[in-house]
């Protein structure tokens, strides 16, 4: 038996463990999403795919061997980055996984918003035909997306066959394809008058914890819908509440918050201005497909090599 071990805590198929197991015959691979099955190996593990709560207090120990992790999520916030980091352990995210479902699901909520689907949904209900006074349409309209990561460049490239007007805002600053104007964050105050939508995709970070309040609500048109798909903590969610409930913005679609399940006696569930998804614009049937070909099995020839791995490895600085 090796004595290098690596831990999948995901069912992720014969064949990508039959892939990997030929890749690197000097590992020995275990596979499976039970605790029972991989708890027992966290601590001799040098490579983890896909990072569970309880593996801190069993592989981040004296003596452990884990070199590198493959988080199997894109955000990273919820893990010990600072241990991590002091340990010098590598870690990859699942960023990119998420480009296509997650601007489907914007644009779902951004034509729902628009066309009143969520509201013909609740009048077919209730067998009511009724116009609900909709006459907005999306063409020509402005969005602007807050965080231009792969899954806001997806969504810029998709608004353009709506003929829109794409703002960006992100940390560099770099142009991006189908962005017609960048800003950097520390600029956001300008963006927001501009836009008929705001799209957050940001992760959750120092810097973008509490991003959104009531400032910036106030900042945005009275007809302007926010969208966030990125982390409930951007925003301030009390003060979104009154924002809503003040006409302050025309609605939102949201699919992340601040704690989750959202509670029951949130104000938020009964607005009808307001669409709700239980964090899930990021399901897709091919997730396991993007993780493994396109983010861990490039990584891992890399690391085979001695190499940094090259795809989503995250700058503990920055957060992600």
């Amino acid at each position: 038996m090796s004595n290098r071990l690596m831990l999948i805590t995901q069912n992720i198929g014969q064949d990508y463990t039959n892939q990997i197991k030929e890749l690197a015959p000097q590992f020995e691979v275990i596979v499976g999403k039970d605790k029972e099955i991989w708890e027992p190996y966290a601590k001799e593990a040098e490579v983890v795919v896909g990072w569970k709560k309880d593996l801190e207090k069993l592989s981040l120990v004296e003596g452990s061997n884990l070199r590198w992790i493959q988080s199997w999520s894109a955000g990273v916030n919820s893990m010990p980055l600072p241990t991590l980091a002091e340990k010098g352990i590598l870690l990859t995210s699942a960023n990119g996984v998420h480009a296509y479902p997650i601007s489907e699901t914007i644009f779902a909520l951004m034509l729902s918003l628009t066309r009143k689907i969520h509201t013909y949904v609740k009048q077919q209900q209730k067998k009511d035909w009724h116009h609900a006074q909709m006459n907005l349409e999306i063409h020509e309209k402005t969005i602007g997306i807050v965080g231009v990561g792969e899954i806001g460049k997806e969504t810029a490239r998709i608004a353009k066959a709506f003929r829109m007007n794409v703002i960006g805002v992100r940390h560099s600053g770099k142009a991006a394809d189908n962005v017609d104007e960048m800003f950097t964050p520390d600029r956001l105050h300008e963006v927001l008058p501009k836009c008929d939508y705001v799209v957050i995709t940001l992760p959750l970070t120092d810097q973008t914890d509490g991003m959104f309040g009531l400032e910036e609500f106030k900042r945005m048109k009275k007809t302007a819908f926010l969208i966030n798909i990125g982390r409930g903590e951007v925003i301030v969610e009390h003060e979104l509440v009154q924002a809503l409930q003040e006409s302050v913005i025309a609605g939102a679609g949201l699919d992340v918050f601040t704690k989750e399940p959202l509670e029951e006696k949130s104000p938020l569930w009964d607005m009808d201005h307001v669409i709700i998804t239980p964090h899930t614009s990021g399901s897709t049937e091919h997730y396991t497909k993007r993780v493994m070909e396109d983010i861990f099995i490039p990584n891992l020839k890399q690391y085979l090599k001695n190499e940094k791995p090259l795809k989503n490895l995250v700058d503990y600085k920055k957060g992600y």
